[in-house]
Order: C-alpha cells, then sequence, then structure tokens
C-alpha cells in the first residue's frame, strides 16, 4: 500500500496500473514452472500479490481524479469487477484444473491478468488544476527546519555528526507523514474511526468466502455444488452493486453514506445466523442471496467513504495506511479461525466469529460517527454563539423586520480538528 502510493505520486496512476499488470501476469507465468509451495509463495503470492495492489490501489485513487458528481456510482460500477471475477474465476479455475492441469491454468491465468497494461494503458493521463500546483512547486518550511537555523546560527556545522542524525530523522518522520498519512489518522477524527473499524471489520469480512465451500461439502453438499455458491454471491453483487451505489449517490445521503455503510456490514454480520441454522444447499442458496446484498454496499461503499472524509489531494497516502492495517487483519483472521476450526472439528464456529468482528465493527462506526457529528454541531453552535453574541441576547433597540438570514448548509461531516 505505501510502496503504492509513492509510485502513483512520483509516476501517476496510469503507470502504476500497466506496471501492476505485467507483475501479476509475471508472477502467474512463473508459477507454471514451480517445482514446491514455497516458490509459489514468491510467485503467485508475493509478485503476483505486488501486482494486483498496485493495479487495484491504483485504479481505486483514479476514479476520485476522474468524477465528482458521480463518483459513488463510478466506484460501484467499476466495482462489479470484483463481482464478475467472484463469479467466474470459480468456475473457470475448476474447468481448466480438470481440463489442462494446475501448470497450464496458472499459464492461462497470466495471460488473463496481463490485460491490466491495456486497461492501464487506456487510462487518461491526470491533468491537475492549475491552482494545485503551486502547492506542489512552491517550497515549503519543513518541519525541523527552524531547528536547523537555530543551531546553524548558533555555529554548529553543516556536516555536524549530531545535525546530520537529527537531518536524517527528520526526512525519515517526513517522507513517513507524507506516504503513511499519520498526520492525518492523529488529527482527522473521522478517518481514524473508519480506519479502526474497517480494520477491525476485516477480521471477519472475509472468512464466509474461505469457508464456505469446505462447510457446505463437510455437511454432503456436492463439490461443484458448493464451488457454485461463491458463483451465486458475485452474480448477484453485479447487478446489485450500481444499484446502491446510483442509490447512494443521491444527496440525501450526502455525508451520511458513513451509515449505509454500517448498516450493509451489521446485515453481513446478522446473515451469517442463516448458516449456523441449516446447511442444506437451498437454505446456503438463501444464505448467499442475502450476503452478497449485504456485500454490494460494503464493497460499493468502502472506498467512497474513505474519499468523503478525507480531502481528495491526500487520499493516496490515506489509501496506503488503511490498507495496511485492513490487510493485516485479512491476513490473520483466517488462519486463526482454521486453527478454532481444527481444534473445535465444528465450522459453525467460523461464522459466529465473523458475525462478531462485523458486528461489533458496524456499531462501533455507526455510533461514533453519529457522536462526532453531535459534537461538531455542539462546537458550530458555540462559534457562532461567540461570533455574533448579540444575536442571542435580548435588544430594545429596534423593531424594524430584518432579513431572514438563510438557512444552514445541509449537515456535513467534519472530521478534523
Amino acid at each position: 500500500g505505501p510502496l503504492c502510493s509513492i509510485l502513483v505520486k512520483r509516476f501517476g496512476c496510469r503507470f502504476v496500473v500497466m506496471l501492476g499488470g505485467l507483475l501479476s501476469g509475471l508472477g502467474m507465468v512463473s508459477s507454471s514452472f514451480c517445482q514446491s509451495i514455497s516458490q509459489l509463495y514468491l510467485t503467485a503470492g508475493l509478485i503476483t500479490g505486488l501486482g494486483s495492489c498496485f493495479s487495484f490501489q491504483a485504479g481505486v485513487t483514479v476514479l476520485g481524479y476522474y468524477f465528482v458528481r458521480w463518483r459513488t456510482l463510478a466506484n460501484a460500477v467499476a466495482s462489479t469487477g470484483v463481482s464478475l471475477g467472484f463469479t467466474l474465476w470459480p468456475l473457470l479455475s475448476q474447468y481448466l484444473l480438470d481440463e489442462m492441469g494446475w501448470r497450464n491454468t496458472f499459464l492461462i491465468f497470466g495471460g488473463i491478468l496481463l490485460n491490466g497494461c491495456v486497461c492501464g494503458a487506456i487510462m487518461r493521463p491526470i491533468q491537475l488544476a492549475s491552482g494545485s500546483l503551486p502547492q506542489s512547486a512552491k517550497p515549503q518550511e519543513e518541519p525541523g527546519s527552524r531547528t536547523e537555523e537555530a543551531q546553524l546560527s548558533n555555529g554548529a556545522s553543516p556536516h555536524h555528526p549530531t545535525l546530520q542524525q537529527h537531518t536524517k530523522r527528520t526526512k525519515c518522520f517526513q517522507m513517513l507523514q507524507k506516504y503513511l498519512a499519520f498526520d492525518i489518522f492523529c488529527q482527522n477524527k473521522g478517518y481514524q474511526i473508519y480506519t479502526i473499524g474497517v480494520t477491525w471489520m476485516m477480521m471477519g469480512f472475509a472468512l464466509p468466502h474461505v469457508y464456505l465451500v469446505p462447510y457446505a461439502t463437510h455437511n454432503g453438499v456436492e463439490e461443484r455444488k458448493a464451488a457454485l455458491l461463491i458463483s451465486i454471491i458475485g452474480l448477484i453483487n453485479i447487478f446489485i452493486r450500481p444499484f446502491t451505489g446510483l442509490l447512494s449517490g443521491h444527496r440525501i445521503f450526502t455525508g451520511r453514506r458513513i451509515y449505509l455503510f454500517s448498516l450493509a456490514v451489521l446485515l453481513c454480520g446478522l446473515s451469517n445466523f442463516i448458516c449456523v441454522i441449516s446447511a442444506e444447499f437451498s437454505v446456503l442458496i438463501l444464505y448467499c442471496v442475502i450476503l452478497s446484498i449485504a456485500m454490494s454496499g460494503v464493497g460499493a461503499l468502502t472506498f467512497q467513504v474513505l474519499m468523503d472524509v478525507v480531502e481528495m489531494e491526500r487520499f493516496s497516502s490515506a489509501l496506503g495506511l488503511f490498507t495496511v492495517l485492513e490487510s493485516t487483519t485479512l491476513l490473520i483472521g483466517a488462519p486463526l479461525t482454521g486453527l478454532l476450526v481444527d481444534i473445535t472439528r465444528d465450522y459453525r464456529y467460523i461464522f459466529y466469529t465473523s458475525s462478531f468482528f462485523l458486528i461489533s465493527a458496524a456499531l462501533f462506526m455507526g455510533l461514533s460517527f453519529c457522536a462526532l457529528e453531535k459534537k461538531n454541531k455542539l462546537r458550530e453552535a458555540s462559534k457562532a454563539h461567540l461570533d455574533n453574541p448579540s444575536r442571542y441576547q435580548y435588544s430594545e433597540m429596534s423593531t424594524e423586520p430584518k432579513a431572514v438570514s438563510q438557512s444552514p448548509p445541509a449537515a456535513e461531516y467534519i472530521t478534523s480538528i
């Protein structure tokens, strides 16, 4: 994530998407020649994973620059590619494995992922507004520069070891702050709440996708029918995500999309209890339908809410830190739950665990943003009272009617203090 943010800042989204497609395809093609699982960790895991990260994160970032009014719908439509993958990938991979073997399957997938280079090539380069150029062109006073000037004025040599170490630490801190958005995380309460909530949510969000097929086959469902469950989730997502984006893009939900997102996460958590009731194929299909509807809201709004709480100029950096934190919990969630299943021999604990993380994350984000909004409204009211105290005081000086003041704008989140 942070490496992608640096590359986007330096070379632009177009180049990074093309680089990601090249790495993804190279990793898959190299996997077809592997002789051990450790080699696959390097090729299919590290190289392909790095390329996928570059393509995905840069693609999400460029959407924020391409669209303003229809940004929510654009995010939803673009994310239907994920749904299309959910639909086709299990069926295609199973067919290719049966007909051509795993080595040729890796080769074909490498060719598919190389098309990411074509997708990146047709992206229009971003032309920044002229008003934003001086921000990066003009020299800004850096933190620590006054300290260095003071030391130099006191006779300290610029080559002094202590001063050099201090300069290196300052530059390192500036680099981390710029590309990992630590300053945004500390100052922007909305970004802080949202990042923590999504990070916690990711502990349980992917568990149904990882363990749904094994859970079905463990309870007597045929393997091909079990694989079809994932395709059902993806197919419904293709049609529901654009509708979700169109609905959440309405002006009624401006500044309130976080509540829609929290509601979708809550529904994801509650839907997991359907699996606990029964593992029959018909019941699992009902579960997939409800889960995919909730997932559509999560998928369509995840990055749109992030764009709402962070300025677009810092979105790439904020997305870098956001990716690091959510990927960490996504990485450890499935293995820990798998260990729980190995100990208990009961797949139902997977869905209990997933529901716990999803429901608690939804309540945390929804209630925290509600409290933050009330706090900001009180602060604004207090500030208005201090700026114009006579407006709130009794006066006998004039009885002439005054012009009616304009109504305040619609409520918005003030996410930084």
